[in-house]
């Protein structure tokens, strides 16, 4: 990967296009330093440290810590991607809509653009306004403008605002730049975390390596809760080399799984038409083992973190008496309920999924009308039902794939007491996924101009 992109440095018109990606992500991560007014953004981070396993920490883990200090972009790209994903359904469900993706061509895709940005500006809206209504309700808006109108309208406006920004730019970057700009926009997020992971692992250790203990800490005047949080975040190196280990066999599986697929041998009959002879080739039908990437951990996880999201909106926690308390320690990402269900979820989301990218009828129809067939089985019936149980082995294979990346972490976090490896799974997966895909699209820019040194 490194050589790719240092080949793609000397060509100049690339160059200018990986320059343009820095800039753009260069104003993205400035955006996400500067903080939207009358929020108490020191208390709100404090506070949102604790919610990591809510839908709260895996948006503030995609969007780089923005969400947690209430910056310009704290909403980042989830309102593109929630809009994109409805599109996408309603894509499927609406016959109109089904037809202007299929037949309205290139002005038909535009069309679909449009609804989606507008979309995405009401998803902004409403998210903005959930957002301050949340740290409303905790006292996080500064003091004197709680009950003000004004800094109600100034938040949301500025949320949302900063939401259309990212969109817009991420466009730019898919224009101008390179890559997906969205997919590198998200992978900037998650990657500008690795420093305060590094600092944390660190801290961890060093605080290990002084063995204070807790008739100490009391002494110093730590409350107990605070004496809980520090034990908690005490690593010896044994864990640390673990979990750096973990992350390297993590980081070769996925590349194995991301570039895996089950071809299917299709053969094409001879046809004459006038002096001449088509077909009689032999291609075959790609199937990607992970053909529905990481959106089913997204969906499954922000379902399984629904009940904690809940309590965290009420003001309710574990520790509450009655039926809260009870019913958000059954889904406490350490309890084993959570991590079955969460091991489900994404199963089913997988099935879902890649019924609706990958429809095995209308394959089988276009090789028919081609004059294809797969080798063994009738065109017609015969050739979708031998796809479909293609298909369905293969997405069990990634749908298991896809919950061991996301239920290992979880487990590994709970025995050695590290809970920042609650989502790392999901980020790995991520992170790695666009870094793949990037260099892909390198590669072949330059074949496109037969760029000598790359060829050899």
């Amino acid at each position: 990967m490194i050589e790719t992109v240092r080949n793609a440095w000397k060509v100049p018109e690339l160059r200018k296009k990986i320059m343009f990606t820095i800039f753009a992500l260069l104003i993205f991560r400035l955006g996400s330093a500067v903080p939207v007014p009358y929020i108490d953004s020191t208390t709100l981070e404090t506070y949102l440290a604790a919610q990591s396993g809510t839908i709260l920490g895996l948006m503030n883990a995609m969007s780089g810590s923005a969400f947690s200090m209430a910056t310009v972009f704290a909403l980042s790209i989830q309102p593109y991607i929630n809009a994109s994903i409805i599109i996408q359904l309603l894509t499927v469900a609406i016959p109109a809509l089904e037809r202007l993706a299929k037949e309205g061509g290139e002005e038909g895709r535009k069309k679909i653009a449009s609804i989606t940005r507008y979309t995405t500006v009401a998803i902004g809206l409403l998210q903005g306004f959930g957002y301050y209504t949340l740290i409303k309700s905790y006292g996080l808006v500064e003091s004197g403008s709680v009950n003000g109108i004004w800094a109600g309208i100034v938040i949301v406006l500025s949320f949302t605002a900063g939401s259309a920004f990212l969109m817009w730019l991420g466009e730019q970057i898919t224009e101008f730049g390179i890559g997906n700009g969205i997919s590198i926009i998200l992978f900037a997020g998650i990657v500008s975390r690795g420093p305060q992971m590094v600092g944390d692992i660190y801290t961890g250790v060093t605080s290990w390596a002084a063995g204070l203990s807790a008739e100490e800490l009391t002494q110093m005047g730590m409350s107990e809760t605070a004496i809980t949080a520090y034990q908690k975040s005490l690593l010896p190196p044994w864990v640390v080399a673990l979990i750096v280990v973990g992350m390297l066999a993590l980081v070769i599986f996925i590349v194995f799984i991301s570039n895996a697929e089950r071809r299917l041998p299709v053969q094409y009959a001879k046809r004459v038409v006038g002096r001449k002879m088509y077909g009689g080739q032999s291609t075959h039908i790609p199937m990607k083992v992970n053909m529905s990437g990481v959106m089913p951990i997204i969906f499954a996880q922000s379902i399984a973190s629904l009940p904690a999201t809940i309590g965290a909106f009420t003001g309710h926690t574990m520790d509450s008496p009655g039926f809260w308390g009870g019913f958000l320690k059954l889904f406490d990402t350490s309890k084993p309920f959570y991590s079955i269900l969460y091991f489900l979820l994404i199963i089913g989301f997988s099935y879902f999924y890649a019924t609706m990218q990958f429809n095995p009828i209308e394959v089988a129809n276009n090789l028919k009308k081609n004059g294809g067939f797969i080798p063994g089985f009738r065109p017609g019936k015969p050739t979708a039902d031998f796809i479909t149980k293609v298909l369905n082995k293969i997405t069990m294979f990634g749908a298991l794939y896809l919950s061991v990346i996301a239920i290992a972490p979880i487990i590994t976090g709970n025995l050695v007491g590290y809970s920042s490896l609650a989502i790392g799974g999901t980020s790995v997966i991520i992170v790695v996924g666009v870094a793949l895909e990037t260099v892909k699209q390198l590669e072949a820019q330059m074949l496109m101009r037969h760029y000598k040194g790359f060829l050899e």
